[in-house]
């Protein structure tokens, strides 16, 4: 093998002490860890254009939902997002995926009893590791398409010039199944969607130990709310018939845009015995919501146009000193600032004391309002090596969270042990406190009251603000090297939690909103088996999670006075809750090829009144195959793939459009034929 450039051989070094430095400010002592790396990528469906859902969905505890959505062990988002050990600021409750797979090089999902510097998100942190300048080797550009009109083409750039390295990556997707389908039919109706998506990673070494780094993403999406043909005419709009043959609900023609920018400055510097990062970070997001005037009148009563906006800035702090040979001690700081505006233009019927139209003239609402909020929080913890084999991480973080609706805090221990009894062998067992502010996205009492007597009134007059989940979670599991190749993972935990925040959908537009009980218990366990020999690899998941909460205390004027009084009085079940959950996948992977068989098994999530009953449960088979050409006629790599997502074209639910905060119903999607072809330049 010929040997590197010495000036090869010092970057590699440095850079690869830089990165390990990072990785001493931000571990995940006692965290559960679950890992995908480029490899096991590949051989997902799709591959790197897959959604980044559907690579979470090869974990354990992680549930599928609509719009996108996933929920891990039971929770309704509160998941942190960390890019190259950089935290990204909170976004919109939106549906549109920002984070692109194709910037992956590989990702970590951490749960559990989360160590001291990992606060407010607290549901798990994704952590991805980018492609780099070094890592990408060459350019490519990508050609993806198939069923649903899909046409996806993309590009990633990348290299190092001296100090500096960057990876970009650019790409575009248009297709007609933006939105899962609110019918089982194979084609939905109105579900035209066009993505935009840019991505940077920019870094220059300043020195040996010592780099300035530079996050940035934007991205535009324009969806189509996808139809239900057939409903019912509900209200009479002046002018128009009650049979009118044009209003038909298969023609709404409701949209909406979705924007989010971010980017995120980072300054780290690792010494002997201290390494330390200072990142500066910038958030916008935007949400777009138009309606159909008229055929919104006729099926729904109102029509609203509503943007929300999203506005963050923040500034985060971490350092590791190694004060001991047996001590490593960790602090940071933590504050960001969020604007949020909520401006909405309706159309709305008046109405009696009974809810019954008193009028086909529909007259117009305007109602503008804003939130604010300000996060801050604080930590120190100490890993301590009692013996090669035991490691004790205690430590402590203080949080606070201001806003215009509430003002609250806590201070928050945090202590885990790991304890490795053999070579192969790794048990562990935490305890967290954990502190989970709400998004600010409060609704006044004079916009309850200025919708009063129309067909967009508030089922009650209740408005209380949602308070700060204030939860207690312990962890305990092993991991177990059985053979080289093969290793398993079972662990399980529990979460009492005050103030349990979920998130509903409570109109047509596509804005989740949160509320939240007095109280709640999540449960659960899960295990993780994987295989990997030579070309073959081998995963199978299995988890079980059980939710149980009470009392809605929080913007209850979305909510039927019957279910709020149900609720009230009995624990129900998380409308997000899939009880059982697995996922499985063989795959093999040589130089010149790569195939993949995959399986998705759903046990089904909550619906109907008060959450007590249940989606049918569902199994998704899909598979794939790439060919490697290493001596195109351009000089470099270029590999032809095909993909079928649902092979057998099985027809499942997953919505139905009922359950506690659910508005729309709907399904998975039907069987797919993909093609696509990366060339390296």
């Amino acid at each position: 093998m010929p040997s590197l450039p010495l000036s090869s051989v010092e970057r590699v070094s440095v850079v690869g002490h830089l990165d390990q430095a990072r990785g001493r400010i931000f571990p995940g002592l006692g965290a559960v860890s679950y890992g995908i790396d480029q490899r096991q990528i590949q051989a997902t469906p799709q591959g790197q254009n897959a959604a980044f859902n559907q690579i979470m969905l090869r974990m354990p505890g992680v549930v599928l939902d609509s719009y996108g959505e996933v929920h891990v062990r039971g929770e309704h988002g509160g998941l942190t997002y960390r890019v190259n050990g950089v935290l990204l600021p909170e976004g919109l409750n939106g549906f549109g995926q920002e984070l692109d797979t194709r910037i992956i090089q590989s990702v970590d999902l951490l749960t559990g009893t989360l160590p001291a510097q990992f606060g407010f998100r607290t549901a798990g942190v994704v952590d991805v590791k980018t492609k780099t300048g070094e890592s990408l080797k060459h350019n490519q550009v990508s050609l993806y398409g198939g069923s649903y009109n899909t046409f996806a083409p993309s590009m990633q750039l990348g290299g190092e010039k001296g100090r500096f390295e960057y990876f970009t990556t650019l790409s575009y997707n248009r297709n007609n199944i933006g939105i899962e389908n609110p019918t089982h039919s194979f084609r939905p109706v109105h579900d035209t969607t066009e993505q935009e998506k840019a991505f940077g990673y920019f870094s220059w070494r300043l020195d040996d130990i010592s780099r300035v780094s530079l996050l940035t993403s934007a991205s535009y999406a324009d969806f189509e709310l996808p139809n239900t043909p057939g409903l019912p005419h509900l209200y009479k709009v002046a002018g128009y018939e009650i049979d009118d043959p044009s209003m038909r609900s298969r023609d709404l023609r409701d949209s909406q845009t979705e924007q989010n920018y971010y980017a995120v400055l980072s300054y780290q510097r690792s010494m002997e015995k201290l390494n330390l990062q200072l990142s500066p970070y910038f958030r916008y997001g935007r949400i777009d919501y138009t309606p159909d005037p008229v055929r919104d009148l006729v099926f729904q009563g109102v029509a609203e146009h509503e943007v929300n906006d999203f506005t963050t800035g923040g500034m985060q702090f971490d350092l590791s000193w190694d004060v001991a040979s047996r001590h490593t001690l960790r602090a940071g700081l933590l504050g960001q600032y969020t604007g949020e505006r909520l401006d909405t233009n309706s159309l709305v019927f008046a109405v009696d004391q009974n809810g019954e139209q008193t009028s086909d003239v529909p007259h117009r609402l305007i109602d503008n309002s804003g939130n604010w909020s300000v996060e801050a929080g604080a930590y120190v913890q100490d890993e301590y090596k009692i013996t090669r084999t035991l490691t004790f991480n205690y430590g402590v973080r203080y949080d606070r969270f201001a806003s215009s609706f509430g003002n609250e805090g806590q201070l928050s221990p945090r202590a885990n042990m790991v304890w490795k009894p053999t070579r192969t062998t790794t048990l562990h067992f935490g305890f967290s406190r954990y502190f989970a502010p709400p998004s600010p996205q409060y609704v006044y009492p004079s916009t309850l009251a200025n919708f009063a007597g129309t067909t967009n009134a508030a089922a009650n007059t209740i408005d209380s603000p949602t308070h700060v989940e204030r939860s207690n979670y312990i962890d305990f599991g092993i991991l177990q090297h059985v053979t080289r190749d093969y290793q398993i993972t079972i662990d399980a935990y529990s979460k009492w939690a005050h103030n349990l925040t979920d998130l509903g959908q409570f109109g047509r537009a596509v804005i989740l909103a949160p509320f939240s009980y007095r109280r709640g218990h999540v449960y659960g366990a899960e295990i993780g088996n994987s295989w990997r020999h030579g070309p073959w690899s081998v995963f199978g998941n299995f988890s079980y999670v059980r939710t149980a909460a009470r009392d809605i205390n929080s913007a209850q004027y979305q909510f039927p006075t019957d279910e709020l009084d149900y609720i009230a009085r009995n624990a129900i079940q998380l409308d997000h809750q899939g009880k059982y959950t697995a996922s499985a996948g063989v795959s093999y992977s040589s130089k010149h090829h790569m195939a993949y068989l995959d399986f998705i098994y759903g046990n089904g999530l909550r619906t109907g009144f008060a959450n007590l009953g249940k989606e049918p449960q569902y199994y998704v088979f899909n598979i794939g195959y790439q060919y490697t050409f290493t001596e195109a006629p351009f000089g470099h790599d270029v590999k032809i793939r095909a993909d079928v997502v649902n092979l057998f074209d099985h027809r499942y639910q997953l919505r139905d459009g009922s359950g506690v905060g659910i508005y729309q119903a709907q399904y998975g999607q039907r069987r797919g034929t993909y093609f696509s072809g990366v060339s390296d330049f």
